[in-house]
This record gives structure tokens, C-alpha cells and sequence, in this order.
């Protein structure tokens, strides 16, 4: 039933149009009540066939849509998968007749795919097939109901606006560095995505962190555009809490003749300055092409009304229509779709399925939508509401191959153009030639012509490149597992992880390759119910059809609960009606709207992460919040105030009237055929699996065990009628179960992360996500890990063996410790270890994760003191202790430990809690690994664990072949003059790595562990491989290391007051580490060679910060500017965050320009960050390359030093060494300069 709220023009047409990435669904009703239903290729072509030639320049063509004659007319005519210009159509005298501008090349076949192109938007030649109307002719009165990925594709294509952004001085570079994070922690040329911005203008202004003014607007005089394809972004510091001069500088800009601006404040009035300015300046990026579009559609619909999707699932007018507000619209209309689907069979929770072209999206539905605040789309992190929608690179198009290594499916996909390889445009392999070879696609019923052949030969090609390849079907059935695990894998981020059981819920299937897989998806998860709907391949385009006007009003809030009181309740009235004030200056009566939703976000005081509960004057939040936070994360911190982080109301239309649809067969019939069309069903009847059932839009594949029940709406409904019969699931390939495996171990250790960050209380890993899981075999080696902290990687090995392998261990148990004898690093880093034992008590392997703690005692806060003497004086030491013992929880033997003397831990609270989250990421390790073995065995699970070593083995015994075999000695010294020292021998197939020569035991605390440099040498001998193997401890299998004592393998008695301090060693002589290795190999210049470690606190608070500087150049590529390098990778605190809740501003931080060493390719910059402090803190400052460069190679010059000083409030000046630390009074200002990369190559 369509939602008369939104219609606006009863009797006229109404039209529903979704584009897509590949194809542009189309649903319309005509006056008489008929719905029509068809796709155009999203690039606004027709597909079809050559059905004869009566003469050379007229023929005959066939389309799956019916054309009414003279609407080709002079458009472009093409044969798909040939060379040659487009003809043009210069007669189209019946539905199927075409004449041609000049004859087709001499023998053309029939049955040749073909393909007209016209010259408009896809949504208005939807609309113009729709209503049989050609092109020069008036569309008629009309409402269209708009979802488009114009947005998205220009962002993805780089084809928006020039962007100047107006920022506050001193943050000109601020989308430059970004979160300073690294996308690939392995690449040796770091790759950054560039701001969408042309240009950044530093505003005169400040605000503080209380929206107070610090120094007032000094307004700009800026040229004013030369094009309408130029807009601004207005985004000033803090101007969440007081947008005063934002507003006026964005009318200054407007006045000086700016058609195209955008102001962060409006856009997006919350805390983060990086993300707030990253989403003004997508909405000014995309505004001018979007404002042309939208006016060009409307332009089209002179007689008619357009309503435009958000990516919240809810219609907006066109003249309330934001770019940044839509860029998932096409998938949130599935949602809506979905939703309705489902509560149409009588399921209020369904996992809706959609499984398009070139990707796959998934939601969950628990009687209302799911929201989230922030996301991403290509490059560009955007601030807005948006349904939950988790989306895999895995789709109809996904591109299917072997890489001389693994196979792979994705996550590059054909598009439309040139598409799958059956579309006869030359496509490579993909998941519908894969579905199609297979026998699970009707080529008749497709939509489209597809040519079996051409999918044979994508085949043998791919099978020609594997050195042993396994047969067709193996190869191809093992593509279709290959997806069906990253797409199941895509339904558990929203459900399991989320707290759901996702057997609780039907699954959706819609999308034209959803139901293809569908049956095999909910059979991963559990699910014994598949619904696929009528209009399944439409069902984003019938979501519009569902959708309701609708409306969002929103505030931060940032304050305890405890102390709001009624205030809550007030500013709930105020926020209801705002969004329902918006709704009536459209013309809706009261009687039309309602509030939809009350939604209350709440967090732990100190947390990042939060929980979104309904609101109701009715429940105690308080109690509501901690039901869903022990049901989430099984725990409680019982010292943690409950934050209130902002309120929000949804008011829409009224939701349309579902129909109810039932499944009675009132005959018994039962069909039992191998491939059905849908349209000959009848209303109750049974479909016996395996069958394929296809329509012109959908295919819905049911596998053996289902049985298929049409309802009286058309729903498929899928129910498992048993197990799935015997060797239904027989063994792949090894090549096949070699990558499966490979995904299932990885996406382990990615759940135990991504749990470990939710639920974690401290910054360093909630934000700067200064935290590593990993899976290790029965043996204590590395199998796989979560890419997260490079110095982490390979210390996990060595730690579990020091610990674990001695002990009886037996199940439930968990060991934590942080000892630097035992395989730690730096006391911060806590580690705590699970063995895994299957039902019958055989151990299975380990799963173990690594945190940084905030604060763990020591002589100064933050638990990093430069000046420390002992390990004693940097914090309180842990060994290995049973955290659990058979399930018993041991937290009170932690607890005296975390508060003893001499230096307790100021914050033990915080460490319970956070040990907390890390056993729990522990238990879902353990779960999944259980279950893995429940499922394979464990003796395969063993036996993969052991090929994925493997795997990584043979990758660096094939680099070390193309080595030169010779002796390469490098040394390094540490800003103090304290040498380290390696030799490194390539011969007899092995790296031979020597440390003799390192400096002894050194007098502060840069003294290291074999577990770091463990770390070091895997992290250099990965970049050394440059493939994408996993990172384990198989690529140590042809390295051997000769470790003396030294600095870098120091003793460490049991008193901690006599063992030496380490904390340098882990964050700086691991950075010092891997320049050393690198320099004799010479495939890199040095990058800044340390991670810049700045420590602030006082009684009331303590703070830790790593940061960015320049990496080194390379043979063909300058070093990267601004960025983490090597053997950290965490981000920075976010400005506004960083003010907040510390007493600090940051005055600047800025691109060190012209810091990179000269040479034929240029080392990275460093940067600038300056900040004052507004309390009396002790600082300590870790630190190196101060007193030298990064080198440069090859006659590069060396990257400039770092500098750091001092400017005290008495105008003192105190330049500061590498090692630091310092009592600042208020009103103190530190300025720190990183170094800049090693250039490459002599200067021509």
C-alpha cells in the first residue's frame, strides 16, 4: 500500500526509482492503479539482442522492457564487445524496429548482445519507459520518489566541487593528517587519501573547548569563485558549542558572491573537530553537482513533485535535501523494503540480505530501524544519520581469480560496464558467471542477454593461471563458499557482535543475487527461515514506495545523568517539536505526523563508544542502560559515572498499512522441478530443494533440506525442512579450503578486536586503538593476527611460550602478565593469554590480545617515565597470573597487585575494567575457535593453521632467492650515542640477523626484550616479502636471529627494583630497530625513526599521545608527509576531544613544511604540534632522531631532526632534549617538530 502522505497528487502517476551501481529499479503506478516493474543499466543504457537484419542499416532487436516506437530515436546504438564508435539511431518505426545511421560490420550474428545509450539521467528514462513518454515531450503530472548514488559516485570518481576550506589558523592541515593512522601497516609507500579540499584558509579565530571566545573573528576577504563548481567549508574549533562565528563568516563568504557553503555547525553540531570538518567538506564537495542533478530531474518533472531518500530510510522535500545526507539511500531503501517484507509474513526481527552488483548489504530489523551517527563512503567520513547497514565488496560483480597465491573473490567487481563475463562486453570472472556455469541461473529468465560461452572461457582463463588446478566444479562451488563466508561474516557485525542471535531472525533475501545465496547464508548463521519477497529484485525501489516523510531533530548533550534531572525531559519536548515544526511548514496536519522515535545516547564517563536506548519518561535509564551493557559486554565498572551524549527524536508521516500474508495451500501440491518460473506458482504451493525459481529479477536459489511456500503476496517463504543432506557440504580443493580457512582464523582475531574496543574504558585503545588479538596453533606460534600495533605482532608468540607451554592449563583458564622477561613489552602493554580446548579436552591452540593501559603506576602519571631507574619505578608489575583458573575468576589477586607499593596504579578501576574487556574478547576467541572445531575437526583445524605457516614460510624463502648472498653490517646509534649493531647474512636459503655489537645494558630506559626484537625483525621481514600473506611467525621459518646480552636482551631479576626499565625500548629502540634492519637491505630510506611519545597529567588526570612525522622515500616514490610509520600505527586524539577533558589546547598542528630529506624522490614531512597547557602537569617527553636525521639512501639526504622546547609563561625559553620531563605551570607552551623521512637517490 502506498503512503498517501507523500503522495501529494492523487489520480496522477507515481514513480519509485532506486539508482544503483550497476542498475536503476523502477516501480511506478499508472492513474488506473497498475504497477509497472523494469531496470535500465544505472549509465542509462537498454541491454537486448539482434534479432534480424532486414537490410544494412534497418533491424530488429529485442529488450526486455517493451518501448513504444520513436522513443530510441536518435540515441546512440552499440554492439556490446566489439570495437567501434556508437551509430546513431536515426528511425525507430515499431517497438522493435531500429534504422541506423550506416550499416552494422559485415557479419554481424544474430543473437548479438546489444546496447542503446540515452542522453539522460537513468531515474528520468525510468520515468519516460515508465509512462511511454520520448524524449522532447512533457513527462506527465508525476510524484518520484528519488534514491540515487550520484553522490557516491562522484565521490568515488573524485568529480565534485573545488573545495576551499575556512578553518580556524593553526588547523589549516588538519584533513591532511587526519587520525595520523596508516591504511596498509605493511606498505613501504604509504599511500594517503588526499583531502576533497583545493585549498585550506586559516580563519583568525578561537574558541575554547566551552564555546567561549579566546580571540575573536578577524573576517577574511576572499576572492569570490570564479565558476559555480567552486563552494566553501566553514568549519571553526569548538563551534558545537557556540556557532556564532561560523554563521557569520559563512554570510561573509555569501556576501562576497559564494553560491555553494557549507557550515559545520549546521551540518553537524557535535564534538570531533576531524570528522564535523571531513563531513562539511563532503557536503560542499557534492552540493554543485547534486544541486544540478536534483534541478535537472526536476526540471523533468514539470507537472510533478520530487522526494528525495536519505540514508536514514525517511523522504525528504527537495528543497531540505542535503548532499551529505543520502549517499546510502539506495541501500536504506532496501531496508525499508525488508522491513516491510517482513512484518508483511509476520516477522518483526528480520536480517535483511541484499546482494546487488558489485556489493552486498546487510541490516537487522527489530520492529524499528537500527541507527548509527557516522560513516563511511569511499574516502569521506560523513556525520549523519544513517540506518545500520554493513556492506561487504561481494557481489553479483565481484570479480573471481587466483593471485599466484590464494584465490580470491573481490573486492574488485566488473560494474556495469564492462560487467560479468556472460554479458559479452569482456568482463572478467565473476559471482554470476560463477552461479550461471553452475547451473543455479536460468540464462532465459535473466533480464538481460548472457552468453554461457563467454563465461567458460572467464573460467578457463582463471584456471589456466592456477599452477594445480582443481576441477570446475570444485573451483566454482568454492568461489560461491568463498562469498557466502564474507557475506555471512558481514550479517554477524550486526547481530552477533551486536548481542543478537541471529537464529532469532528471518532473513530477507532481496537484490537480483540475493536469493541465490541465501540458503547457504542461513545455513552459516543458524537461520531456518528465508523469506524472499515479490519485486525481491525491485525491493530498494519498493522501499520508496514504503518510505515516510520524515524528520530528525538532534543535541548534544555531554553531561552526567545524575545531574539533568527534568532537564532531559524538557529538552525532549523542545527536540519533538522542532522535527514535528519541520513537517508542518511542508503541509502536514497533526493528523499526519507523529514522533516516531525518542532515542537517548549513553556512554560510561570517559568512554568513546555508545549505547542508544529509547527514551521513556516511564523507565529508569540508568537500570536500562545497565541491563543492555551487561548483556552486551557481560560486565559492569562499578566506578564509572553514566554520560548523557546527546538526544534525538525522529518524526515522520504515518507509516503505511501492511497487508498480512498468508500461506495455505488449499491443494497440497507439491513442485519438485530443478527450474521454475515464478510467475506459473500458485498461491500455496510447495517447492521441494534443490530448485532454482527465477522471475525477471531475481533469482532465488532453494538448496536441498528447504522447502519453498508462496503466499498470497507473493513471499517465497523458505523453511529448513531438515538436515542438509549427506555430503551436501563435501571437502574443497586445499587451494579452496586453504583461503576459507585463511578468512575464518582472520576474522576471529577481528571480532576479539573489535569487542576489545567497544568495551574497553581506556582511550588508548578506544581511540588510538593501541591494542593486537591474535590466534595461535597448539605450539604457541603465531597463525594470524588483527593488523592493529606492529610492535605487538610478534612478541605474542614468544610470550605464550614463555608462559603457556610450561603449565598444566586446562579449560577456562586465562593468564595475564606484562613481565618483560616473560615475552612483554612495556608494563602498559598488558597481555592476556586463553588456551582453546575442544569437547573431548584436546587443546586446540591459544588466543591471546595485548592492550595499552592508560595509567599502571610508576613514578609519574601515564606510566611512561623517561628518568625511570628500575622497571619498578615505571609501574606496577604483573607476572603471569591466572586471571581465571577453570573458569573462576581471579580479579581480586590482580587487584592487590594493581594497588601494592611502591607505585600502585592511580587508576585501578580502570585497569579491572579494561582486563575485563580483554577476557571477554578472550571468550569469543575461545567460542569461535570451539565452534570451528565443532565443525571441521580439529585435526583440520590444526592442519590449516599449520598451511597458513606454511604459506608465510614460502613466501620468504622465495624472496631470500632473489637476494644477493652476501654480508651486510649497519649500525645505528640512539640520540644518547648508544649503538646498536647488525649483521646480516643471505646465503643457503636463510636471513642470518646478528646483534653482536649492541651497546650493553643501556643507563636509562631504552633497553628492549626479545619479544620486541621479535617484532622488529617479522615487521621487516613482511615488508621484505611485499604479498599478501598473513602475518605469522612462518616468516621466521628461514630467519635465524643471534641475540647476546645486551641493551636488546637484557636480565631481569625477580625484584622489580633491580630489573632495568624498558618503557623506551618497546616505543623508541623498536622504531631505531627497524631503520637499522632496513638500511643494509636498501629498499627504503629511514622514516622518522620514533614515535614521539608525549605524556602529560596531574592528580585529576593523564594523558599519552604518539605522533606522526614523515616516512622515508623510495626507488620511484617521496616519502609520505605527516603519517605513523613502522612499528606504531595509532591515531591521535581528535582536537576538540584532546580540550575537552584535558587542561590543554592545542594551537596548532600543521604539516612541518619542507622537514623530508632532499633527493631524487623526497622523505615525508613532519609536523607541528603546538599546545599550551591551562593547569599546572608534569609532561615527559620519549623521544628521538633529535640530534640527527632519519638517513637518506642512494645520495639522499637525511630528514631534519626533530626539535621540542619550551616557551614558559615568564618568557623563558627551555630547549628540550629527547628524553624529558618537565613541571609546567598554566599558561606553559610546548612546540614539537617530528623529523621528516630520509630522501632517495642523488638530486639531478
Amino acid at each position: 500500500m502506498s503512503n498517501d502522505a507523500t503522495d501529494g497528487q492523487k489520480g496522477g502517476w507515481r514513480v519509485w526509482v532506486d539508482t544503483g551501481g550497476t542498475f536503476t529499479d523502477c516501480l511506478a503506478a499508472d492513474p488506473h492503479g497498475r504497477t509497472h516493474r523494469f531496470k535500465v543499466l544505472s549509465s542509462s543504457c537498454l541491454r537486448g539482442t539482434l534479432t534480424a537484419i532486414d537490410s544494412p542499416t534497418k533491424i530488429a532487436i529485442k529488450l526486455p522492457q517493451s518501448l513504444i516506437a520513436g522513443f530510441a530515436l536518435g540515441q546512440q546504438f552499440r554492439l556490446l564487445g566489439q570495437a567501434g564508435e556508437p551509430i546513431k539511431i536515426t528511425g525507430h518505426d515499431s517497438p522493435s524496429q531500429l534504422r541506423l545511421a550506416k550499416p552494422l560490420p559485415g557479419g554481424t550474428p544474430l543473437d548479438q548482445a546489444i546496447e542503446i545509450a540515452f542522453d539522460v539521467e537513468a531515474p528520468i528514462l525510468a520515468a519516460r519507459i515508465a509512462t511511454g513518454t520520448p524524449a522532447g515531450q512533457a513527462l506527465p503530472p508525476m510524484v518520484m520518489h528519488l534514491a540515487t548514488t550520484r553522490g557516491t559516485n562522484a565521490l568515488l570518481e573524485e568529480k565534485g566541487a573545488e573545495v576551499t576550506l575556512f578553518i580556524t589558523r593553526g588547523f589549516e592541515d588538519l584533513l591532511v593528517i587526519g587520525d595520523q593512522k596508516r591504511s596498509d601497516l605493511f606498505a613501504l609507500n604509504v599511500q594517503k587519501q588526499a583531502p576533497l579540499t583545493a585549498n585550506a584558509v586559516g580563519i583568525d579565530e578561537r574558541l575554547d573547548s566551552l564555546g567561549q571566545v579566546l580571540r575573536p573573528l578577524n573576517l577574511p576577504q576572499p576572492k569570490p569563485p570564479k565558476n559555480e563548481n567552486q563552494s566553501a567549508a566553514v568549519v571553526c574549533l569548538h563551534s558545537h558549542r557556540n556557532p556564532e562565528h561560523e554563521q557569520r563568516l559563512a554570510k561573509h563568504l555569501r556576501d562576497a558572491g559564494w553560491q555553494h557553503v557549507s557550515v559545520s555547525s549546521d551540518l553537524a553540531a557535535v564534538i570531533k573537530v576531524l570528522p564535523r570538518a571531513e563531513t562539511t567538506v563532503v557536503d560542499a564537495y557534492l552540493s554543485p553537482i547534486m544541486t544540478r542533478y536534483l534541478e535537472g530531474v526536476e526540471r523533468e518533472l514539470a507537472s510533478g513533485k520530487l522526494h528525495v531518500m536519505t540514508s536514514a530510510g525517511g523522504l525528504v522535500s527537495r528543497a531540505d535535501y542535503r548532499a551529505k545526507d543520502s549517499l546510502l539511500s539506495g541501500p536504506a531503501g532496501g531496508v525499508v523494503g525488508a522491513a516491510m517484507a517482513g512484518r508483511q509474513t509476520g516477522f518483526e526481527r528480520i536480517i535483511g540480505f541484499d546482494m546487488g552488483g558489485t556489493s552486498t548489504d546487510v541490516c537487522r530489523f527489530d520492529g524499528d530501524f537500527d541507527y548509527k551517527y557516522e560513516h563511511r563512503v569511499g574516502r569521506a567520513r560523513v556525520i549523519a544519520p544513517v540506518l545500520a547497514i554493513e556492506t561487504v565488496a561481494a557481489g553479483g560483480g565481484s570479480i573471481c581469480g587466483f593471485n599466484g597465491d590464494e584465490l580470491f573473490v573481490g573486492p574488485e567487481s566488473a560494474g556495469a560496464n564492462p560487467g560479468p563475463a556472460c554479458y559479452g562486453a569482456g568482463g572478467p570472472l565473476t559471482i554470476t558467471d560463477v552461479n550461471l556455469l553452475l547451473g543455479r541461473l536460468d540464462p532465459a529468465q535473466f533480464g538481460i542477454p548472457v552468453n554461457i560461452a563467454n563465461a567458460q572461457s572467464a573460467l578457463d582463463q582463471v584456471r589456466q593461471s592456477i599452477p594445480e588446478p582443481p576441477p570446475e566444479q570444485d573451483l566454482l562451488s568454492g568461489f560461491l563458499d568463498i562469498a557466502n563466508e564474507r557475506m555471512a561474516d558481514a550479517v554477524r557485525k550486526i547481530s552477533i557482535r551486536e548481542g543478537y542471535d541471529p537464529s532469532d531472525y528471518a532473513l530477507v533475501a532481496f537484490g537480483g543475487a540475493g536469493g541465490q545465496h541465501a540458503c547457504a547464508i542461513a545455513e552459516e548463521l543458524g537461520v531456518s527461515t528465508v523469506l524472499c519477497p515479490s519485486d525481491a529484485g525491485l525491493l530498494s525501489a519498493r522501499g520508496l514506495r514504503e518510505a515516510v516523510m520524515e524528520r530528525f531533530a538532534e543535541r548534544q548533550i555531554l553531561q552526567p545523568l545524575g545531574t539533568l534531572g527534568q532537564a532531559l525531559g524538557d529538552i525532549f519536548a523542545e527536540l519533538e517539536a522542532s522535527a514535528l515544526g519541520s513537517l508542518k511548514a511542508e503541509g502536514f496536519s497533526d493528523k499526519q505526523i507523529i514522533v516516531r522515535r525518542r532515542l537517548v545516547s549513553l556512554r560510561h564517563e570517559g568512554q568513546e563508544s555508545t549505547e542508544e536506548i529509547a527514551f521513556d519518561t516511564t523507565i529508569d535509564l540508568a537500570t536500562a542502560f545497565r541491563e543492555r551493557y551487561e548483556n552486551l559486554f557481560g560486565y559492569w565498572p562499578d566506578n564509572k559515572s553514566i554520560e548523557v551524549v546527546s538526544a534525538r527524536v525522529v518524526a515522520s508521516t504515518h507509516p503505511p498499512s501492511v497487508a498480512t500474508e498468508s500461506f495455505t495451500d488449499p491443494t497440497g501440491q507439491t513442485v519438485n522441478k530443478p527450474i521454475l518460473d515464478r510467475e506459473s506458482l500458485k498461491i500455496g504451493q510447495c517447492i521441494e530443494g534443490p530448485a532454482v525459481v527465477q522471475d525477471r529479477f531475481c533469482t532465488l536459489g532453494i538448496d536441498a533440506g528447504w522447502v519453498g511456500t508462496l503466499g498470497s503476496e507473493g513471499t517465497l517463504k523458505l523453511t529448513r525442512s531438515s538436515e542438509a543432506p549427506e555430503g551436501s557440504d563435501g571437502a574443497h580443493s586445499p587451494l579452496v579450503e586453504l583461503e576459507l580457512f585463511t578468512n575464518r582464523f582472520g576474522s576471529i582475531v577481528e571480532e576479539m578486536g573489535q569487542l576489545l574496543q567497544r568495551t574497553a574504558v581506556s582511550t588508548n585503545v578506544k581511540e588510538r586503538l593501541d591494542y593486537s588479538c591474535a590466534l595461535l596453533d597448539r605450539d604457541g606460534q603465531l597463525v594470524v593476527n588483527a593488523p592493529h600495533i606492529p610492535v605487538h605482532l610478534g612478541a605474542l608468540g614468544l610470550c605464550v611460550r614463555s608462559i603457556a607451554l610450561g603449565q598444566a592449563l586446562g579449560s577456562g583458564d586465562m593468564i595475564v602478565t606484562n613481565h618483560p622477561g616473560h615475552g612483554g613489552s612495556h608494563l602498559p602493554d598488558i597481555t592476556v593469554i586463553s588456551p582453546v580446548f575442544d569437547d573431548a579436552e584436546q587443546l586446540l591452540g591459544y588466543v591471546a590480545n595485548r592492550a595499552h593501559h592508560a595509567e599502571l603506576g610508576g613514578i609519574s602519571p601515564g606510566s611512561m617515565p623517561p628518568l625511570a631507574k628500575s622497571l619498578a619505578e615505571e609501574g606496577v608489575v604483573i607476572p603471569p597470573t591466572f586471571l581465571y583458573r577453570g573458569s573462576e575468576a581471579r580479579f581480586g589477586e590482580i587487584e592487590k597487585l594493581l594497588t601494592a607499593k611502591p607505585y600502585p596504579s592511580r587508576s585501578p578501576e580502570d585497569n579491572l575494567a579494561d582486563l575485563k574487556a580483554q577476557a571477554a574478547a578472550n571468550l569469543l576467541g575461545t567460542q569461535a575457535l570451539q565452534r570451528l572445531a565443532a565443525t571441521h575437526g580439529a585435526g583440520t583445524v590444526a592442519d590449516y593453521m599449520g598451511q597458513i605457516r606454511q604459506r608465510a614460510a614460502d613466501a620468504i624463502a622465495r624472496r631470500i632467492t632473489t637476494l644477493d648472498p652476501r654480508r651486510h653490517t649497519a649500525t645505528e646509534r640512539l640520540d644518547d650515542g648508544t649503538q646498536l649493531k647488525a649483521t646480516i647474512d643471505v646465503g643457503d636459503g636463510k636471513i642470518r640477523i646478528d646483534f653482536t655489537g649492541t651497546d650493553a645494558l643501556h643507563s636509562g630506559n631504552f633497553n628492549a626484550t626479545p619479544a620486541i626484537v621479535q617484532s622488529a625483525v617479522i615487521y621487516v621481514v613482511r615488508l621484505l616479502v611485499n604479498e599478501p600473506v598473513p602475518l605469522n611467525e612462518g616468516l621466521m621459518e628461514h630467519v635465524e636471529i643471534t641475540l647476546p646480552r645486551c641493551l636488546l636482551n637484557p636480565e631481569f631479576p625477580d625484584d622489580p627494583t633491580q630489573a632495568p626499565p624498558v618503557v623506551g625500548g618497546n616505543v623508541e629502540t623498536s622504531q631505531r630497530l627497524v631503520n637499522l634492519l632496513l638500511k643494509p637491505l636498501g629498499i627504503v630510506a629511514a622514516s622518522q625513526g620514533t614515535m614521539n611519545n608525549l605524556i602529560f597529567g596531574n592528580e585529576r588526570c593523564s594523558y599519552y599521545e604518539t605522533i606522526c612525522g614523515g616516512t622515508g622515500a623510495g626507488p620511484g616514490f617521496d616519502g609520505t608527509d605527516a603519517v605513523h610509520s613502522h612499528m606504531t600505527n595509532t591515531a591521535i586524539t581528535d582536537p576538540e576531544i584532546l580540550e575537552w577533558r584535558f587542561p590543554v589546547r592545542l594551537e596548532r598542528f600543521a604539516v612541518r613544511k619542507n622537514s623530508g630529506g632532499q633527493g631524487e624522490s623526497t622523505g615525508g614531512n613532519g609536523i607541528v604540534r603546538e599546545m599550551v597547557f591551562t593547569e599546572p602537569v608534569s609532561l615527559s617527553l620519549l623521544t628521538q632522531n633529535r640530534t640527527q636525521g632519519p638517513y637518506g639512501l642512494n645520495g639522499g639526504q637525511a630528514g631534519h631532526p626533530g626539535e621540542q622546547h619550551l616557551a614558559k609563561r615568564n618568557g623563558e625559553e627551555i630547549e628540550l632534549a629527547s628524553v624529558a620531563q618537565q613541571e609546567l605551570e598554566a599558561s606553559d607552551r610546548l612546540i614539537m617538530k617530528t623529523p621528516g623521512g630520509g630522501g632517495w637517490g642523488e638530486i639531478n
